[in-house]
């Protein structure tokens, strides 16, 4: 989902680390923070990025958004794993990308928490309260605002408060500056004792598109193997995660430097919603997170996903896939 969009789109850039010499690298939001990169985990450290062609070596991690456009934009293998928004918003300025694969197509590391003895107890109780949300326009809001419509609730009697991260949002809950903040895996695992769920966005919101592969059109046309190499790569290690979690977890414990049972909760979580996707792009799940979008006004007019999508470069037994 999520988070895959954790950040504002064109958040503050980073300063890019050189990768060794003949390395590959890759860029991918959140990575060693959220969920989105587990996939790249288990396919690096199980050799399937080599065995499909290309050998991997390291991450660009950011904080999201805008950001890890710009790292990719900067690196020599301009691929990323992206937030739809920030591949949307890239387009919108001009940068000649395209979206080659999906990412993610779940919300369900994401969620709404309160405090323990706190009176708020659905979504409807929030009227007249403040949420903290990481940042205005950002996925936390855009899912806040899809939930309350879901049920029903009025947005307008919500006020939103950015927090400028989620550490930031749970402060302001403790100190009693708002009613709910904003929260995600693995983190609402680690603190799961401090405080209680109001929503958790999967169990009510249908599966959409949270994050995405992008690349610019000059490196697809100049580099079509490797990019259908690092796309098959990351597909086998999508797979490989399904088949056996507990592998997974293990992997992602020294990669994303986790605690052992933290990490088998967190990958055990996103196993039934099937967050990770393979690479197939389905079109519902794509126009589920533009009308999102369209809720927090980041996107105003339509989108012509035909000038952006190109599934060729995905492995031929995806490509026909949803």
């Amino acid at each position: 989902m999520f988070r895959t969009m954790l950040r504002a789109v064109l958040s503050a850039a980073v300063l890019l680390v050189a990768a060794p010499a003949g390395a590959v690298e890759i860029s991918v939001t959140q990575w060693g923070t959220s969920l989105y990169g587990a996939p790249y985990a288990v396919a690096m450290a199980e050799g399937l990025f080599k065995k499909a062609g290309v050998d991997i070596t390291s991450i660009i991690g950011s904080g999201g958004g805008g950001t890890t456009v710009r790292n990719l934009l900067a690196s020599e293998t301009p691929y990323g794993d992206v937030a739809i928004a920030a591949a949307l918003a890239a387009q919108r300025q001009g940068l000649d990308v395209i979206i080659v694969n999906t990412g993610t197509r779940s919300t369900a590391e994401a969620s709404l928490v309160t405090m323990p003895d706190s009176p708020i107890r659905s979504l409807k109780d929030l009227e007249g309260k403040k949420v903290a949300v990481t940042s205005p326009k950002g996925v936390s809001e855009m899912l806040l605002l899809m939930a309350l419509k879901q049920e029903g609730v009025d947005a307008t009697k919500v006020e939103r408060v950015a927090s400028g991260g989620y550490v930031n949002g749970l402060t302001m809950l403790e100190q009693g500056a708002v009613a709910a903040a904003a929260l995600i895996e693995p983190l609402s695992i680690i603190r799961a004792e401090k405080y209680r769920t109001v929503v958790s966005y999967g169990n009510l919101l249908p599966p959409m598109t949270t994050s995405v592969g992008i690349t610019t059109r000059a490196y697809a046309k100049s580099n079509p193997e490797r990019l259908r190499a690092i796309i098959a790569g990351r597909a086998a290690g999508v797979e490989a995660l399904y088949e056996n979690p507990a592998r997974a977890a293990e992997i992602l414990t020294k990669a994303f430097k986790l605690d052992p049972a933290v990490a088998q909760v967190a990958v055990a979580n996103m196993i039934g919603p099937r967050m990770w996707s393979t690479g197939a792009f389905d079109r519902t799940e794509l126009d589920r997170t533009v009308e999102g979008l369209r809720l927090i006004g980041e996107i105003t007019g339509p989108v012509d996903w035909s000038k952006l999508l190109d599934p060729s470069f995905l492995p031929p037994a995806v490509q026909g896939a949803k």
